[in-house]
């Protein structure tokens, strides 16, 4: 498999509220405020994390429902658009392409497509950059002024899908991911898979779910003691926790969950391994899940699985 996909660029959401949401993401999470615009006639806001180099990774849509507008990933290479776009409308796939900056502000060239569980899918290339807020000759570990939690970036997405099988083959086939980790039911169908392109556990997850469903997305916390001090923040501000500091055992990674002000889920995420490209993936057993997802409490926690946006 090849690595035309880089990592996940960015993910567009819907919010009743774009003023509170705008606080929430700024002020308690800490990300950077970098764009406004209006598209056809909505509203939305472009954020990022301190330690992005790129325009956006989080766009705010004001929009009467909350949810999942689109994801999109970085492509490696300008060439890369058209390898996809070729290869996806080959098999079929409609798929409709973008200049730069056609999208809105700071986009690079883009082709977007529907997968098999409805979700628009973004490949993106050239989005425009902004620094890191740190010079680029003798740099300091971090930027003075951060506040809220601050993560350092975007790390993956979490979506729902009927037919998870169906999700992982677009996933792996066409977009060439690699598998890394699977819940398999008894009769051996795919529960839920995790798919990589940066050599972590996963860029993107699946679960059995609605189609078009989002389950969460994650910010990147640099370690444990992260992870710890952030809920410290989001239970100082009165943000809704759902899930305490734990460990998963899918992706080895350490976790907190919560909600924005308008009922999209968020997580922090840190840990895991690396994955090599001739990685072999790791099956848990259906008898196995709780201790898949909440690796202490050994528990499947329904909340969890039944509430998405």
């Amino acid at each position: 498999m090849s690595d035309r996909i880089l990592r996940l660029q960015h993910v567009e959401i819907r919010v009743p509220d774009l003023e509170l949401c705008t606080a929430y993401y700024t002020e308690v999470l800490g990300l950077i405020e970098t764009d406004r615009d209006t598209r056809d006639g909505v509203e939305r806001v472009f954020l990022k994390c301190w330690d992005e180099r790129e325009h956006h990774s989080l766009i705010l849509r004001e929009a009467p429902t909350h949810g999942l507008d689109h994801m999109s990933f970085k492509l490696t290479d300008a060439s890369d658009v058209n390898y996809f776009q070729q290869k996806l409308e080959a098999a079929g796939v409609a798929v409709k392409r973008y200049a730069a900056r056609e999208l809105g502000p700071g986009w690079g060239e883009a082709i977007r497509f529907d997968s098999p569980s409805g979700h628009l899918v973004e490949l993106t290339h050239g989005t425009e950059r902004v620094g890191n807020m740190l010079p680029m000759t003798n740099p300091p570990p971090r930027p003075q002024d951060l506040v809220g939690i601050a993560p350092p970036r975007l790390d993956h997405v979490f979506v729902m899908a009927e037919d998870v099988e169906a999700f992982t083959r677009f996933f792996t086939e066409m977009l060439e991911f690699r598998l890394t980790e699977q819940i398999l039911a008894n009769d051996g169908h795919q529960l839920a898979t995790f798919l990589e392109h940066s050599h972590t556990p996963h860029d993107i997850a699946v679960i059995t779910g609605p189609n078009g469903a989002l389950h969460h997305f994650a910010f990147w916390m640099d370690d444990w003691n992260g992870i710890r001090d952030a809920a410290d923040t989001l239970a100082y501000h009165g943000v809704t926790i759902d899930v305490a500091p734990t460990r998963h055992g899918v992706t080895r990674g350490y976790t907190t969950y919560f909600f924005d002000p308008v009922g999209n889920r968020n997580e922090l995420f840190t840990g895991g391994y690396w994955v090599d490209p001739d990685f072999e993936p790791i099956t848990w057993t259906e008898e196995e899940m709780g201790r898949a997802i909440f690796y202490y409490h050994r528990q499947v926690n329904e909340r969890f699985f039944t509430v998405h946006s």
